[in-house]
């Protein structure tokens, strides 16, 4: 049986792969912050499919969790076939209204984790010839928004670019890029979402759905759903001076309250 680790793993789209995965069979680690809600899904993905549902407790922000990860995948004995890179957080505010502390923390778990996770699993996968890693980045990846958008850019940038150093290993790398998914993630951040058109939402199952197929395809980039594909389409004709104020405004009308 295979295996999956999924970081910020207790809510949202990390749920949801744990959930999809469970549910196809698949023993998982559930990687959070917090212990007595990891150990709550871990029963309950156990006692519905039957898997094994490992917990492991880490804060992605410090070295110590990245570490404690870092040792899980690069263990021999309890290999782990896909990595879910997904956890993640918004900052409420603009540049220079949010704490220095705080963008750092942001870039330790949007960029350096993500690197340093995404090393040792595949170092194991190459040797096993198989394995796929999914990193978690947004469609905010692709316009000139602050620094989510752009720890998110670097997040497809170095996916893509290990992808292709990796190719006919046996290894695939994904970056998964969705527009607004009904989560955790406003609410804890902050940030009204109000103003946010329904047909803009995403449904995070859907999510999971679109990009596991899309990882069994060899892409290794994952917009799920066809209208922010065809909201990308645009934003690639889009001059980026023009794209830059529409972000801006938009960030206004739909981000921190």
């Amino acid at each position: 049986m295979t295996s999956a680790l999924i970081t910020g793993a207790t809510a949202g789209i990390g749920a949801a792969f744990a959930r999809r995965l469970a549910a196809d069979g698949h023993d998982v680690v559930l990687v959070a912050r917090d212990a007595e809600r990891l150990r709550e899904q871990a029963t309950e993905l156990h006692d519905r499919h039957g898997v094994e549902a490992e917990v492991l407790s880490a804060d992605l922000a410090e070295d110590a969790g990245i570490a404690a990860v870092e040792a899980r995948l690069a263990d021999p004995k309890r290999p782990v076939d896909l990595l879910v890179n997904n956890a993640g957080f918004g900052n409420k505010g603009r540049f220079l209204e949010v704490g220095m502390a705080d963008e750092l923390r942001m870039m330790k778990v949007h960029c350096e984790a993500v690197l340093r996770l995404t090393a040792a699993a595949t170092a194991s996968m190459r040797e096993r010839r198989r394995g796929g890693v999914v990193n978690v980045a947004s469609v905010a990846a692709f316009v000139p928004r602050g620094t989510y958008g752009a720890s998110k850019a670097w997040v497809v940038q170095f996916t893509q670019g290990a992808a292709r150093d990796l190719a006919g290993s046996g290894v695939r790398l994904m970056a998964l890029c969705p527009g607004f998914v009904r989560t955790e993630f406003h609410q804890r951040a902050g940030m009204g979402t109000d103003g946010i058109p329904g047909w803009m939402w995403l449904d995070a199952d859907k999510v999971v759905s679109d990009a596991l197929a899309d990882l069994a395809r060899g892409r290794t980039l994952s917009v799920p759903d066809p209208r922010y594909k065809a909201l990308m389409g645009v934003v690639k004709l889009t001059p980026r001076g023009l794209l830059g104020g529409i972000s801006s405004r938009a960030g206004r009308k739909y981000g921190p309250r």
